[in-house]
């Protein structure tokens, strides 16, 4: 089964492969991206590599999972940007991350957009969720920018998080 990668101006989005581990793990323990991602705990090499497992697992059996964000035309991993399961009954939550050299550069949110289309466009999705942490306002500028709306403030010791969600027929109006 061939993985989708997906390709926007700028960026080149393709699953993650194992080969992926010392990069995602290098930018997974980066200070400033773990600040709001992953509740700023260091995750192990062991973790990394089961994430990317899981990923794979979705891609084969949903379609979709985390995708490897690249710049078009260059190999190096500069950041992530997928879809997975969260919490019960499960929703579509879309994560992302990127390197902070590549920051207030629009890449997340080109990503983030793409991802989503990817979403609702090849797979039918009819609603996607995120969360972010209450400091994080770069984050919430791009979930906004990509038509997400603010549906909850949610109390998770230590951490006040943010909903957003984009339903099918929203982001079709938000295009």
């Amino acid at each position: 089964m061939k993985l989708p990668q997906i390709e926007t101006n700028r960026l080149r989005l393709r699953p993650y492969t194992l080969d992926d581990l010392d990069a995602l793990y290098s930018l997974w323990t980066d200070p400033g991206v773990r600040r709001y991602l992953f509740d700023n705990k260091i995750l192990s090499r062991e973790q990394v590599a089961a994430d990317i497992q899981r990923s794979l697992v979705n891609f084969e059996t949903h379609g979709f999972g985390e995708w490897a964000m690249c710049l078009r035309g260059h190999d190096p991993l500069i950041g992530f940007c997928g879809l997975r399961f969260l919490g019960d009954p499960p929703e579509i939550e879309l994560l992302y991350g990127i390197a902070p050299p590549y920051w207030g550069q629009g890449l997340a949110t080109e990503a983030a957009m793409a991802v989503i289309r990817h979403g609702f466009e090849a797979h039918d999705l009819h609603r996607i969720i995120a969360s972010v942490d209450v400091p994080n306002v770069a984050s919430v500028r791009v979930l906004e920018k990509v038509g997400m709306t603010f549906e909850k403030r949610v109390r998770q010791d230590p951490l006040d998080l943010l909903y957003y969600a984009i339903s099918r027929e929203a982001f079709l109006n938000h295009r």
